[in-house]
C-alpha cells in the first residue's frame, strides 16, 4: 500500500495552516486495513496513520471553506451533450420478432416464473 502526501503536493498548500489535529492510531490503521481486507506490516502501521491523517487532516480543512457563493455544478467543464434529434428511425416490427419467441400474448413476452412465493 502506496500512501500520498497530499499537503505537500497540492498547489494551494499554503491557504491552509498545515497542522494536524486528525490523528489516528495503530489500532486504527488495523481496523481499517480488517474492514477494507488488507494486509498490513506491523512496522507499516505508523507511518500510515500518519498519512492517513494528514489526508484527514486536509478533508477537515476543506470543509471548513466557505462555499455558499459558489453554485453546483454538474461537471467542472460545465459542458453540455451534443443529443441527435428524437425521431423514429425503424419502423415497428413486434409481430415479427415475437414470432419467434416461445409463447407471447397480446404484445408481451411470457416467461416462466422465476422468484416463487416464498421470497
Amino acid at each position: 500500500m502506496r500512501c500520498i502526501n497530499f499537503a505537500t503536493m497540492l498547489p494551494f498548500r499554503a491557504i491552509f495552516k498545515v497542522e494536524f489535529a486528525v490523528a489516528l492510531t495503530n489500532d486504527d490503521i488495523e481496523k481499517i486495513a480488517l474492514l477494507a481486507r488488507l494486509q498490513i506490516d506491523a512496522a507499516d502501521s505508523a507511518k500510515y496513520a500518519s498519512e492517513l491523517s494528514q489526508v484527514l487532516d486536509l478533508v477537515a480543512q476543506l470543509e471548513q471553506i466557505d462555499t455558499d457563493a459558489i453554485e453546483p455544478m454538474a461537471h467542472p467543464t460545465d459542458a453540455a451533450q451534443r443529443l441527435r434529434e428524437d425521431r423514429v428511425s425503424e419502423t415497428n416490427q413486434r409481430e415479427k420478432f415475437q414470432a419467434n419467441a416461445p409463447l407471447a400474448d397480446q404484445g408481451l413476452y411470457l416467461v416462466p416464473q422465476v422468484i416463487g412465493d416464498g421470497y
